[in-house]
C-alpha cells in the first residue's frame, strides 16, 4: 500500500468512527434535520399540535409548605404521596408553566406568569420567552384562564408598565364578573381583599378594552375555551386542535399532579369552591384519559407535556417523549 493509500484508508476509518453506522446512509439527513431544528432549552419547550406550534414557557417555582396545603387530607397521607413521587415532604415545589400558541399567523399567550411580583424563585418567564425567540411587543393576544396572581401578573409590572402593549387581552366573562365586582370585594374576607385589589391593579387601566368571552367560545384560531369552574368562579381551560391532534391546556384543574392527579378528590387551599373543583377535575381527567388527549398543566413539572392514564381510583400523568426538535 502506498503512502497515499494508507492515508486514504486512515481517513476513511476516522470518518467511520466519527459517524457510527446508525447515523450514516439514509438516516443522516433525518438526524441533521433534527439537530438543525433543535428548539428546546431549560426554560422553554416547543412541540406541534397538528399544524399549530406551542411553546411551554417556565416561570420558575414556589415552595409551598405542605402543612395546611390540602384541606381534606391528613398530613401523613400527603407526605406519603410526596414521598412516593420522590418529592420533598416538607414543602411542595410548585412550578409555573404558561403556553405560547402560534396559530393562524398570530402569537397567542395562555396566561402570563408572575411578572416581577411573585416569589423570589419565580420571575424567569420573560427571559425564557425571549430566549425562545419571542418579542412581547409582537404578541397579538393574551388569553387568561383565571385571575389568580400567578396567571395575570405578567400583564403589568409592579411599576405599572404594560408588558404586551399591542396585544388584545381576553378573559372569561364569569371571572371578570366576580373579581371586578365592588360588592363582592367589600363582602370578601380580609385575606381575599389583596387578590381583588391585584385584579384591579392589572386590569383597571385597560378595563374598557378587555375582551370578555363565554365558555365554548373560540378565542384564537383552533383554540376553544371550556368551562372548568371551581378552582375559581370563572376558571377556564382551553382546547387546542389542528387536524386530528388535540391538546388541552388544563390551567389549574390540578395543582401539582403528584398530589392531585393521583388523588383527584383532594382539595387544595387555593380551590375556591372545593366541591365544584373536584367534580371538574374528575370530569376533565376522565375526558383526557378516555380520549388519550395530550395535556398541559400550569403547575406540572416542566415542560408539563403529557397524557393522562387511569390508575385505581385516580390517575397518573404520563410524560410525553422528550424530543430535541419540534
Amino acid at each position: 500500500m502506498t503512502t497515499i493509500d494508507r492515508r486514504t484508508a486512515l481517513a476513511a476509518g476516522a470518518a467511520t468512527l466519527a459517524a457510527p453506522a446508525f447515523l450514516t446512509g439514509a438516516t443522516t439527513p433525518l438526524f441533521a434535520q433534527a439537530a438543525a431544528a433543535a428548539a428546546q432549552a431549560p426554560g422553554f419547550y416547543k412541540y406541534k399540535v397538528g399544524d399549530i406550534t406551542v411553546t411551554a414557557i417556565n416561570d420558575g417555582f414556589f415552595a409551598r409548605p405542605v402543612e395546611g396545603f390540602i384541606r381534606n387530607a391528613e398530613l401523613p397521607a400527603v407526605q406519603a404521596a410526596l414521598g412516593a413521587a420522590f418529592l420533598p415532604t416538607n414543602a411542595v415545589p410548585i412550578p409555573f408553566n404558561t403556553l405560547v400558541v402560534e396559530t393562524g399567523g398570530k402569537v397567542v399567550l395562555l396566561d402570563t406568569g408572575n411578572g416581577n411580583v411573585g416569589a423570589p424563585t419565580s420571575g424567569t418567564w420573560m427571559t425564557n420567552f425571549k430566549a425562545a425567540g419571542f418579542d412581547p411587543a409582537k404578541v397579538d393576544s393574551v388569553v387568561i384562564s383565571h385571575f389568580h396572581g400567578d396567571h395575570i401578573n405578567g400583564i403589568r409590572l409592579r411599576d405599572g408598565t404594560a408588558v404586551f402593549p399591542n396585544a388584545e387581552i381576553s378573559v372569561p366573562a364569569p371571572e371578570w364578573a366576580f373579581w371586578m365586582s365592588d360588592e363582592r370585594m367589600n363582602a370578601a374576607p380580609e385575606a381575599m381583599r389583596g387578590a381583588f385589589q391585584n385584579v384591579r391593579r392589572v386590569f383597571g387601566p385597560i378595563a374598557a378594552n378587555v375582551k370578555r368571552f363565554e365558555p365554548s367560545t373560540e378565542v384564537g384560531n383552533g383554540i376553544t375555551s371550556m368551562a372548568a369552574f371551581g378552582h375559581s368562579p370563572g376558571h377556564t381551560v382551553f382546547v387546542i386542535a389542528s387536524g386530528n391532534a388535540k391538546l388541552t391546556y388544563m390551567a389549574d384543574v390540578t395543582n401539582h399532579p403528584a398530589l392531585f392527579v393521583r388523588n383527584p378528590d383532594w382539595s387544595a387551599i387555593f380551590d375556591m369552591d372545593a366541591d365544584a373543583a373536584r367534580a371538574t377535575r374528575r370530569r376533565l381527567l376522565d375526558m383526557a384519559a378516555s380520549e388519550k388527549t395530550r395535556v398541559h398543566f400550569y403547575h406540572a413539572p416542566f415542560p408539563s407535556n403529557g397524557f393522562i392514564a387511569k390508575e385505581g381510583n385516580g390517575y397518573q400523568l404520563v410524560p410525553a417523549q422528550w424530543t430535541p426538535a419540534i
